[in-house]
Order: structure tokens, then C-alpha cells, then sequence
């Protein structure tokens, strides 16, 4: 088992400092090396600025709440905390306030779950998994779930859906840091190809939230029926015909020309013929 503080790096001596004052329960430092990280951990994906940025305040006025951790043979496994850790890890720290639980394994995995949960920085994939550890390892509903880390059955039940995108659209949708609300929108494609694409396309365009969701309805809809040529009317009454052309005789003869019509009919047809003169 790897712990913290495994490195060739000797980090700077530094003294715990005041020690913080923990309610009811009493406070051991630590050596961050005989600390080992959860296995069961729900943070995946540790954001290096923000790490510095609490690396910094660690560094000004210590680790303000103590870690909590389980013993494990010689050694310490972390329960909750592990970006604190990291932090003063970060900072230079050799030792950190730890309060010692001491719950079994499975009492132990289960509050580090619960806690992770709680917590609002979790990526929101991370979360997802998380809960759905929760639910199948611990045998509790969605709606039970929900009471336990504080937040409704509806969005318990949002973030579980997440997980039906396969492991390389995640991968996708977190390069290209897009929001929980752009993947929900993303959910409604039917194929892990469509998914993909689509994330190229939003990163490609900047698409907001509204953006995005229109741009999914836009690939889900119906394709457009394509328009009717202009039909040319049969007609097959020859009289209309013969009307027509005798209303341009009538048409040139009121313009004082003086034309002449025949029309002959015979067993195959009609035949109409207009004379006009060369000269008026």
C-alpha cells in the first residue's frame, strides 16, 4: 500500500503549529508518510491551482480541521481529507492533525463516501460514480440516498444518468471542461459517436447551456420532407384546347388584322390553322 510522503524529495521540516481544537475528540499529528490514501476514494481528479491555492493557506495558518483516519497495521488509512493532505503535503508539511476513527473497513469506506458526497467540488461524473457506489455496495435506495448526502431524489437520480456515457465521451466532456448541464443535454443522443461528435462541435463553437440544447433538437429532429415538385396538370379535354386557340384568332382579328382560321377534323384529329397576312 502507497502512502503519502513515499518520495525522494526530502520536504521541509516544518512544526505542526497550534493545534486546532477538535470537539470530543483528541488530536494526533501524524507523519504524512505513514498516511496511505483511500482505494475507495470518489475524487478522482485532483485540479493542481486549486490544490496550490489551499496549499498556500495551509501554509499561512495550517491545517485548520483535522484530518480523520483508521488505523491499519502500522500505518494510517485516510477516510476523509485527502485534499487537505495533499495540500500540506504541497505545502511542506511533514505531519497533520488527524482524528483516529475507528470504524471498521466497511464503516470506514462508507463515511469517506458520504463525505465526499457532501462535498460541492466533486466532479460532477465523480459524484455520479460515487452514488451509484453508494446505492449497490450499501444496498439503500436513490431516495434514501438522497437524505444521506442531502440532496433530492430527482438529482440523485439526474446524476446517475450521467453514467450511461461511455468512458471516452466522459474523458471528451471533461477536456473540453464542459458543465453538468451541457452533458445532460448530450444524454438525449442516441449513439456514443453522435456524443462525440456533438462535443467537438460545442467546443468548436463555444455553445452555451441554451445553445447547446437547441443544437441537440436540432439533430433529433424529424428530417424536413422534401418539397413537392409543381405538378403540370393533365388535361384531356381537347375542347379547352380549341377554345384557346380560338380566342387568339378572336384576339387578333379585333386588332384589325385580317386573319383567317380552319380547322379540319378527321377520324386521327383536329387540325386548326390560322393564316395571317404579311401585310396588314
Amino acid at each position: 500500500m502507497r502512502c503519502f510522503g513515499n518520495t525522494q524529495k526530502k520536504l521541509a521540516q516544518r512544526e505542526p503549529g497550534d493545534r486546532p481544537y477538535y470537539e470530543g475528540e483528541q488530536i494526533l499529528h501524524i507523519a504524512v508518510s505513514d498516511i496511505c490514501p483511500d482505494p475507495l476514494q470518489a475524487r478522482k481528479i485532483f485540479e493542481l491551482d486549486k490544490l496550490r491555492e489551499l496549499s498556500d493557506s495551509i501554509a499561512e495558518f495550517g491545517v485548520l480541521t483535522p484530518l480523520i483516519v483508521r488505523r491499519v497495521g502500522n500505518s494510517y488509512q485516510l477516510i476523509a481529507g485527502e485534499r487537505r493532505l495533499r495540500a500540506a503535503v504541497m505545502a511542506g508539511f511533514t505531519h497533520v492533525p488527524c482524528v483516529l476513527n475507528r470504524a471498521d473497513s466497511e464503516k470506514a469506506a462508507y463515511i469517506s463516501l458520504i463525505e465526499n458526497l457532501q462535498r460541492c467540488d466533486l466532479d460532477f461524473f465523480e459524484e455520479a460514480s460515487g452514488l451509484a457506489r453508494l446505492i449497490s455496495d450499501y444496498g439503500i435506495t436513490q431516495e434514501e440516498a438522497a437524505r444521506r448526502i442531502g440532496k433530492s431524489q430527482s438529482a440523485v437520480a439526474n446524476k446517475l444518468r450521467l453514467l450511461k456515457f461511455d468512458g471516452d465521451v466522459i474523458s471528451k466532456i471533461r477536456e473540453a471542461g464542459l458543465s453538468e448541464r451541457h452533458a445532460r443535454a448530450l444524454l438525449r443522443l442516441p449513439t456514443a459517436e453522435a456524443a462525440r461528435a456533438a462535443v467537438a462541435y460545442i467546443v468548436d463553437k463555444g455553445l452555451s447551456v441554451a445553445d447547446t440544447e437547441r443544437y441537440v433538437d436540432s439533430l433529433l429532429a424529424p428530417p424536413a420532407a422534401a418539397p413537392k415538385g409543381k405538378r403540370t396538370p393533365l388535361i384531356r379535354d381537347v375542347r379547352l384546347f380549341i377554345n384557346t386557340v380560338q380566342h387568339a384568332f378572336k384576339t387578333i382579328t379585333a386588332g384589325g388584322i385580317r386573319a383567317e382560321l380552319e380547322q379540319t377534323e378527321s377520324p386521327d384529329g383536329i387540325t386548326l390553322v390560322i393564316h395571317l397576312p404579311k401585310k396588314g
